[in-house]
Order: C-alpha cells, then structure tokens, then sequence
C-alpha cells in the first residue's frame, strides 16, 4: 500500500495540479508540500501541523482524509517521529462507556444529582428516627441527672420501658 505522501501525489498528477496550485489554494507553503509527498515529517515543529496540512491537502484532492490521517497516524508511530501517545487507539469497553456518559446533558445531570441527595436526605432521616424511636431517652443520664421526686404520690408514674 502506497504512503500518505505517495497518495498525495499521486492523486495531485492524477488531476493534473502542480504544487504551486496547491499552494495558491490551500495557503500552505511549498517546502511544507514536498516535506509531505515525500514523507519527511522532520519539517514540522508538531504534529498537529501535520495533521492539519494532511487534512487540507487530501480535502482539496478529495481523498478519503479519515482513512489518511488513519495511515498517517500509524506512519507517525512507526517511523519513529511522533510519540506512540499521540497515536490514534483502539478503544475499549471503558473508552465507549465514558462516551456514552459524555453525551448527557448538565440538565439531567444535575437532576440526577439532586435526587440522588434527596434520597441519601430521606435514606439518613428514616435511619436515624429508626434508631432513636427505640431508645430509652434517660438511658445516657447518670445518677446525678435524673432524680427521682421527692414524694411519689406527687407525680403520675412512668411507664414501663418496652
């Protein structure tokens, strides 16, 4: 299979079109054009530049630029010139679920939000009433908080605990 720059130049001939014409039309300089049919990627400052003048030159000869910058990325990685990192991945199971969570709106998110801590509100009250409802409410008290009266006969009895 023939590299990104063979495929360059192979569609600007097929056309036609010298390299001033593509220069004239896409505004990117000529070193730059031959630096790309020729595959010496050592004439960009980054990546991106490449990417972006590969992008423009496939469009204006109108390649299938997804299926260049594909070639173009594993030719990067390949030779050498462009840190793996920056290489397009296959994607995992993880990369399509954090997509799919990207695609939410903030609206449902923060509703989403919002009645998950209604609920964790509602979830604590009930677990604290719970564990309050059977306690005895003078079972912390010592001896020196609670005194009973005097004369017995003054007050109504407690009831008894349950």
């Amino acid at each position: 299979m023939p590299t990104v720059g063979e495929q360059l130049r192979q569609a600007r001939e097929a056309q036609k079109l010298g390299l001033d014409e593509i220069v004239e039309v896409t505004k990117i300089r000529g070193d730059h054009l031959r630096a790309l049919e020729e595959g010496d990627y050592t004439v960009f400052s980054a990546p991106v530049y490449i990417r972006g003048f590969v992008r423009s030159y496939a469009t204006l000869l109108k390649l299938d630029t997804a299926q260049i910058l594909e070639q173009l990325g594993h030719e990067l990685v390949n030779s050498g010139q462009v840190d793996p990192r920056l290489a397009p991945r296959e994607t995992s199971l993880l990369d399509a679920a954090m997509f799919q969570l990207s695609r939410f709106s903030r609206r449902v998110g923060w509703a989403a939000v919002g009645a998950t801590a209604v609920l964790l509100v509602v979830l604590a009250s009930y677990l604290l009433w719970s564990h309050y409802r059977n306690g005895d409410p003078t079972a912390g008290l010592g001896a020196g908080q609670y005194q009973a009266p005097a004369h017995s006969g003054d007050t109504l009895p407690l009831p008894p605990a349950r």
